[in-house]
């Protein structure tokens, strides 16, 4: 019998299973019947060329504009070139040492290419493409579409060596002697909703005669994926509430109260709203559980301060987490200068009511780390703030009321329950999530479903506006040079800039074209041959370093200047020590990684110039902006990169350039990103278990699934009675993607 489960190389042959699986993973009948069509062709269309992306394994319909044959320079042999088109775009093939292609690669004739986009001479190419030529144009679109005898022709994720048209080959066998499978959907809830069996919607996404059959199939097989994940976050809402959390009711003569008074600042009308939900849920023993995410700047530290006061006025202490311990250190001094003598409990000059700040990080010495200890274990500490060394086993809390975690996409499932349980056996302190990445509704609901969630919209008031412009060194070169030339004139109107590159570099690296390299922390490498030099495409060169950058500027474009580095292989002194000289004005530029991207606050700093900007995500970019403009002076971010324009990369860039909104970046993010990315693929190096589902487009489903999910959980919490639901979950949700929900 051929269930889900069927090993491939089974039905297909050791070969073909092998292949299969080290190209894309897919080792069972399931996998690949899950390996669902990109999407689908009707007969004599031509695939759009704008937006392919370097780096990419394309499979394009197109045909052939004409082929060229050429003797190449360099060695003996011969390119031939043919250029396919869309009918807007054209797209170049080239293939060494093969001459009948000529032959075979008629003007006129339509087929499916398939290979990896490279670039040669700002063009885009194919480099040795596979395909496959159509018969006839009017009645038969090759022994592909023929073999898997279907009115629509799928397109398939491919890869090397596994075109689209072997992939439906392969599906075609499978689905030959598929026995089907169980539907895991109860059949009330399917027929109330209307939709196709679990067996039914497998096989027509793959062989669909029209496209209400793939609508219909599309739309059972997104329920699945929402479900699964909305059954997983209501399973861990509902083992939430299974422990109590210390009650922190508001005080009227508190130190919140003191601090409020003495507030130099209005709050926002966004804070004041966030600022009472979160003290309503402190006051409560159901733990608290909320996200706040907001702009860059937002004023997301006060939100944060005022209620881990108002654990502290209910006796207990709250403990913030930071992702690095130049944030952490940021955090303690921010905390310390705004509550001023109510931060100096025990001290001379300190507030009757006063607390304390601590500060508890791995590079703390012996001593340091000793008194940190203690103060937190004998909760002379109401506020301890630190990285993962506060989590750590020998670390204790007095009373812990409530934990904030700042920018918790940095922090895995382990980190954030060993902070819980610092509470005790019996209770669970009160949780605040901070994020400066805003979420559209959809993503919120999927990965962060068992939080609640707020927003703060609203800048303070006094952040200057920033600008941004795309820097495209392969299209103007001059544009680098006018950047390093403003850069000037910022600092000599006394204001200070960062530089920030992706990788950090060693004196062993070298980032220029051409030349062998050590391995780098950003490894751009897939195992290819390089194809002929000067005859074919150009290798990507490794993203450029701190080090590199840094001694390049100051003996080139910046010399003169006062520069200095930040990266994270830096001894945590050195790293607070350069941060301090560039926040006192001492430094001119700060060349440095992303350790910069959340948290630090140089109020004079104006410029971020962002290298090589294409290897950073849409939110990355937005965070990193950030940074500038915190003062009164306007900041201007640069994002230099090589990208070609027409292609996604220069299209995501354009994006930032165009908006400050980081709300609408990061919808313009979800549509950019390919689907299914959500569950971490890149991230946990498995492959995603959203596949179908659009966390953009299909926000109904996902609003409807948690309804469901909510009512079969509210009656049976471990789905006992309900086994079908539970493999689907699992299937959908293993414990790898569970953990990355709660790390995303």
């Amino acid at each position: 019998m051929t269930t889900l489960d069927a090993k491939l190389d089974r039905l297909l042959g050791a070969k073909t299973g092998k292949a299969l699986e080290s190209a894309l993973g897919l080792v069972t009948v399931g996998d690949l019947l899950r390996h669902y069509p990109r999407r689908y062709a009707e007969r004599g269309e031509l695939t759009a060329i704008a937006g392919l992306e370097l780096g990419e394994h394309a499979t394009v319909l197109a045909k052939v504009e004409r082929v060229t044959k050429r003797t190449m320079k360099s060695r003996r042999g011969t390119i031939v070139e043919a250029r396919i088109t869309d009918g807007h775009r054209s797209l170049s093939c080239t293939f060494f040492n093969q001459a009948w292609r000529e032959r075979e690669l008629i003007p006129g004739k339509r087929g499916m290419f398939a290979g990896k986009v490279t670039a040669f001479r700002e063009q885009l190419q194919l480099a040795h493409p596979e395909y496959q030529l159509f018969d006839s144009e009017a009645t038969d679109v090759g022994t592909a579409a023929e073999e898997f005898a279907s009115a629509l022709l799928p397109v398939y994720p491919s890869a090397q060596g596994l075109p689209s048209w072997s992939l439906a080959r392969c599906v075609k066998q499978v689905l030959d002697v598929w026995d089907g499978t169980d539907d895991p959907l109860p059949p009330e809830l399917r027929e109330r909703l209307g939709l196709a069996v679990l067996e039914d919607a497998l096989r027509k996404i793959h062989v669909p005669q029209n496209f209400g059959e793939v609508a219909a199939a599309q739309e059972r097989l997104k329920w699945d994926e929402a479900l699964a994940v909305q059954l997983r976050l209501a399973q861990r809402r509902s083992a939430t509430k299974s422990h109590p959390a210390p009650v922190c009711e508001r005080r009227d003569d508190g130190v919140r109260v003191a601090f409020d008074e003495r507030m130099p600042f209005e709050l926002t009308k966004g804070q004041r709203e966030i600022g009472e939900q979160i003290a309503v849920d402190l006051g409560t023993e159901h733990p608290m559980n909320r996200l706040v995410q907001g702009e860059v700047g937002s004023g997301k530290t006060i939100v944060a301060l005022r209620a881990m006061l108002q654990a502290v006025d209910a006796g207990r202490q709250a403990a913030m987490l930071a992702p690095t311990e130049v944030l952490a250190a940021q955090h303690a001094r921010s905390l310390r200068e705004l509550l001023g003598d109510l931060a100096m409990a025990g001290e001379l000059g300190g507030a009757e009511n006063a607390t304390r700040v601590t500060l508890l990080t791995g590079s703390l010495n012996t001593a340091q780390r000793r008194k940190a200890m203690l103060e937190a274990a004998s909760g002379e500490a109401g506020i301890v703030v630190g990285t993962h060394a506060l989590i750590q086993d020998k670390v204790s809390f007095a009373d812990l009321g409530m934990v904030v975690v700042d920018e918790q996409h940095r922090f895995g499932v382990e980190q954030r329950d060993a902070l819980r349980a610092r509470g005790g056996e019996e209770t669970a302190p009160h949780v605040l999530v901070m994020t400066a990445t805003p979420i559209p509704r959809t993503v919120a609901m999927t990965v962060y479903g068992d939080l609640e969630t707020s927003a703060l919209r609203e800048l303070p008031q006094g952040r200057s506006p920033i600008s941004t412009s795309v820097v495209p060194i392969s299209e103007k070169p001059a544009w680098l040079d006018r950047a390093w030339a403003r850069i000037h004139e910022e600092v000599a109107a006394g204001h200070q800039v960062y530089v920030v590159c992706p990788r950090i570099g060693d004196d062993e690296e070298s980032s220029g074209k051409g030349k062998k390299t050590k391995k780098s922390t950003v490894d751009d490498g897939d195992g290819e041959e390089p194809p002929p030099e000067d005859d074919g495409g150009e290798q990507r060169r490794p993203p450029v370093a701190v080090i590199d950058v840094a001694e390049q500027l100051a003996a080139g474009p910046l010399s003169g200047l006062r520069l200095g580095i930040l990266h994270g292989r830096l001894a945590p002194d050195d790293k607070d020590a350069v941060m301090r000289s560039f926040a006192a004005g001492e430094l001119d530029v700060l060349v440095a990684t992303t350790v910069i991207e959340v948290g630090v606050n140089v109020p004079n700093a104006t410029v971020m110039v962002i290298m090589d900007a294409d290897r950073f995500g849409v939110s990355q970019l937005h965070q990193l902006r950030g940074r500038v403009g915190r003062g009164s002076a306007a900041g201007l971010c640069l994002l230099v990169t090589e990208a070609m324009g027409g292609t996604t990369t220069r299209e995501r860039l354009d994006a930032v350039a165009s908006t400050t909104d980081g709300f609408e970046l990061a919808r313009l993010d979800l549509e950019l990103r390919r689907e299914g990315d959500i569950l971490g693929a890149a991230q946990s190096g498995r492959k995603s278990g959203l596949k179908m589902l659009s966390l953009l487009r299909d926000e109904e489903v996902i609003a409807q699934a948690r309804e469901e999910a909510d009512r079969f959980v509210g009656a049976d919490p471990e789905l006992r009675e309900h086994s079908g639901l539970a493999r689907m979950v699992a299937e959908v949700v293993d414990d790898d993607r569970a953990e990355y929900l709660e790390k995303s």
